[in-house]
């Protein structure tokens, strides 16, 4: 026979029941599991490493795991992920730019003008280009939060504006629209130099994207643009000055463009007014596919960075693979479309419904 002294030694009075621990432990596991599936970039990580493994094993042994493999999908995600991080914040504060495009295209030819053609100091292009970039951010922002226009009908409008501007002036100025340009000094370091295959782009994308995601998630500028995006009348009721929020990402969606613009420009030494076509809908693709939602409000920038690779690694390893080119377009619109949808589950989900 058991005694009191015995069961009380074997069943501490304070001590949980076994089942209710692990009971317990489940329920933290599965709270842990939730709000891993919730996070933003979780579905950019996802769709990088699933296309990156792909392509490992498709194309591993025709160079795509080589050095120079890699730095040509780590410079394609780059370039693009440097358009992306301000298109990204600008889409989780609820609004669209389509002329990232035509400005990219519109800087390159700025610089290769004044370098090329006037033979100006290569920092006088950048300067310029760059001062083109804000005024044409500072316009499309302003449009939209005078005229309460969609954002993606004003900077359409926009983008065949800046286009065609830049073509006729170039053509008034040079005759052309493609002009050579060779940087010297600290434009050649700054904007085109190369290390064992890879470009600088990728050291100024780590920057610029390690900045924003501080500023995103732990400034006050970072929870204004989550509240613009989230609700702007509510926001606007809360003192968040959603006006000035918008025309500065605006502003800074711009002069990513440019950024790239003239790096491309200066790397490839020569600037052509359609050098940015593949950037009009590529930047949005890649902050969908990292997990920003098209309505605003919710988003990451990580995730962003996720999806400019995953749109790197595709198309690096379809030319790889060699395939047909038009078949990367195939992958992304195909990942994009699973994005949107996997997006709208999880917040469905987020919600309880």
């Amino acid at each position: 026979m058991i005694g009191k002294e015995t069961i009380s030694q074997a069943q501490p009075p304070n001590a949980l029941p076994a089942v209710s621990v692990r009971r317990a432990t489940a329920t933290g596991s599965a709270a842990a599991l939730r709000r891993i599936i919730l996070r933003p970039e979780i579905g950019g990580a996802i769709s990088a490493i699933i296309v990156f493994l792909f392509f490992a094993i498709a194309a591993g042994s025709s160079g795509f795991l080589s050095v120079l493999g890699t730095a040509y999908w780590l410079d394609t995600a780059s370039e693009l992920g440097i358009v992306a991080i301000p298109v990204g914040m600008l889409m989780i504060a609820g609004e669209f730019d389509l002329s990232v495009g035509a400005m990219v295209g519109a800087a390159s030819m700025i610089v290769a003008i004044c370098t090329g053609y006037y033979g100006l100091s290569p920092l006088v292009g950048v300067g310029v280009a760059f001062a083109i970039a804000i005024l044409v951010g500072f316009m499309n922002g302003m449009i939209v939060v005078k005229t309460k226009l969609p954002s993606f009908i004003v900077t359409l409008s926009t983008m065949f504006m800046t286009t065609g501007a830049i073509l006729g002036v170039s053509i008034a100025l040079t005759g052309s629209s493609s002009i050579s340009a060779v940087p010297t000094g600290l434009a050649s370091f700054i904007f085109a130099y190369k290390w064992n295959e890879f470009h600088i782009s990728l050291l100024h994308w780590v920057i610029l994207a390690s900045l924003a995601t501080w500023v995103l998630q732990s400034t006050r500028f970072g929870n204004w643009i989550y509240a613009t995006g989230g609700n702007v009348d509510t926001a606007r009721l809360a003192g968040v000055p959603t006006n000035r929020v918008k025309i500065i990402l605006f502003v800074l969606s711009a002069m990513g463009a440019a950024f790239v613009g003239v790096l491309q420009t200066y790397t490839f030494q020569n600037g052509s007014v359609t050098l940015g076509a593949q950037y009009v809908f590529s930047g949005i693709a890649a902050c969908v596919i990292g997990g920003v939602l098209l309505t605003g409000g919710y988003g990451s920038l990580v995730g962003t960075a996720f999806g400019a690779m995953t749109y790197g690694i595709v198309s690096m390893g379809v030319f790889f693979l060699g395939w047909n080119a038009d078949l990367t377009e195939l992958f992304i619109g195909a990942l994009l479309l699973m994005a949107v949808m996997t997006n709208n589950r999880l917040r469905r989900f987020a919600m309880g419904r």
